[in-house]
């Protein structure tokens, strides 16, 4: 929609498709986790955009006449830019589009760690209002696992600074992430870690490794391997079975998913259980995901 010159790939939540997607920043600060391949290749290593760029690329925009409702600050983490930082951009877009539309970006929970509660009020004041967290589990051996480089606490103390700040919060969980040994105890403890954060959004996506495993599974040696469609539909029955949210918008419907599952949690939540159970114990009632329909 929006005539822009990116550093390719450029990723962003499946929300944001008519964002006006602003890269702030090429590539991800972190970039270790053994997941995740999205900001390995040489072009994407981590660099900040000057502003005078970004204005620029904003400015051409709003010539042109075309309308922003809302923008999506991109890559990885730009959160991790300092509050000067950040403050400079959230300006010079609220001289640029006073209509205030919503802005929005990715945030690694390290990303806050030298970030107050008054800091992130600061930027929610200035039209911040949505960071979408990848937490992938609360488990801290998978966590280490996986080289994220947070932990249970570390997580929610994120999550908490968002929610005092009146930041929302749209958090994802990798289904299948620890292989079938870690699967219980990765479902449960994501549960514990969204009971304590209550999060606005909630979304699952299930693990896929389309350049191979092998980074994936250094950590793991021989104790990992990628579930099947009923093993990933077990994890899910135990994640839901151990969720006590209160008005959590609930999608597991992003395309890596074999099934779809829309809902608010707690509400919602048996009507969800009956759909997982009825996909395990009576395969072929509910519709799923053939292996051509499914992406990342």
């Amino acid at each position: 929609m929006y005539p822009m010159s990116y550093i390719e790939p450029v990723f962003r939540p499946p929300s944001e498709w008519k964002s006006l997607i602003l890269q702030v920043t090429n590539g991800c600060s972190w970039n270790k986790c053994t997941f995740c391949d999205m900001y390995t290749a040489p072009q994407k290593r981590f660099q900040p955009q000057s502003i005078e760029a970004l204005e620029s690329q904003v400015r051409d925009i709003i010539e042109r006449g075309l309308p922003v409702y809302r923008v999506f600050l991109a890559d990885g983490d730009a959160m991790t830019l300092s509050m000067r930082r950040l403050n400079e951009i959230l300006d010079m877009l609220n001289r640029w589009l006073p209509h205030k539309p919503r802005i929005s970006a990715y945030c690694l929970p390290r990303n806050l760690r030298n970030k107050t509660v008054d800091d992130l009020r600061e930027l929610r004041a200035k039209g911040l209002s949505l960071l979408y967290v990848g937490c992938e589990t609360g488990d801290d051996e998978l966590l280490q696992l996986i080289e994220k480089g947070e932990t249970f606490d570390s997580s929610l103390d994120a999550l908490q600074k968002m929610k005092a700040a009146d930041i929302k919060s749209s958090v994802m969980v990798l289904n299948g992430l620890g292989g079938p040994e870690l699967s219980e105890r990765h479902a449960i403890n994501s549960a514990r870690l969204m009971n304590a954060a209550q999060p606005d959004y909630l979304s699952t996506l299930v693990v896929e490794l389309p350049n191979g495993t092998q980074r994936f599974t250094k950590h793991f040696g021989d104790r990992w391997r990628k579930l099947g469609k009923l093993e990933l539909f077990r994890e899910m029955e135990v994640f839901l079975e151990h969720l006590e949210l209160n008005s959590t918008i609930f999608r597991s419907d992003h395309a890596s998913n074999y099934l779809v599952l829309k809902g608010v949690l707690g509400k919602d939540k048996d009507s969800l259980l009956r759909i997982v159970r009825t996909a395990i114990h009576q395969p072929g009632q509910i519709p799923l995901r053939e292996e051509w329909q499914r992406g990342l």
